[in-house]
């Protein structure tokens, strides 16, 4: 399966960003108040330019403090995005994900524009939905349903 085709059958497409001007305190109200773990960095709402995550911002309070809220995005985000196309395989960016210790990687489209987020729980739930189907199938066969 295609990324696109998780897309459009597995949620909705969401595009959460916010500009690397944006202090930490206010990504963490954009984290909240969409219910997601990472956001990216972009300045037009279409180039990735960072991308901004909950462990990011955890690592900067421990070794920054308090002060850290107040500062731009820019100084926690990590710069060097791992992204997926569109026309990716879904179990190859997995594999990715799970190698590189990734949790969010954005999709951008053939010209590199931002389309939207894509997690680890999205890949786990169709990989779920692979196995259950498989089984499904299996039972049908042993049963002899056609």
């Amino acid at each position: 399966m295609t990324v696109q085709r998780l897309l459009d059958t597995q949620k909705s497409v969401e595009r959460t960003f916010v500009s690397p001007d944006t202090s930490i305190r206010e990504v963490l109200g954009v984290l909240a108040s969409k219910n997601v773990g990472a956001v990216v960095i972009t300045d037009d709402g279409e180039t990735v330019q960072g991308i901004i995550s909950e462990r990011d911002i955890v690592r900067g309070l421990h070794s920054e403090g308090a002060e850290l809220l107040g500062k731009p995005a820019r100084e926690v985000m990590t710069e060097k995005v791992v992204t997926c196309a569109v026309t990716d395989r879904a179990a190859g960016i997995m594999a990715v994900m799970v190698a590189k210790h990734l949790r969010h990687v954005p999709v951008i489209d053939e010209g590199g524009r931002l389309i939207s987020m894509l997690s680890m729980r999205d890949l786990l739930q169709l990989r779920l939905l692979e196995v259950q189907s498989e089984a499904d199938a299996m039972r049908s066969y042993i049963a002899g349903d056609s």
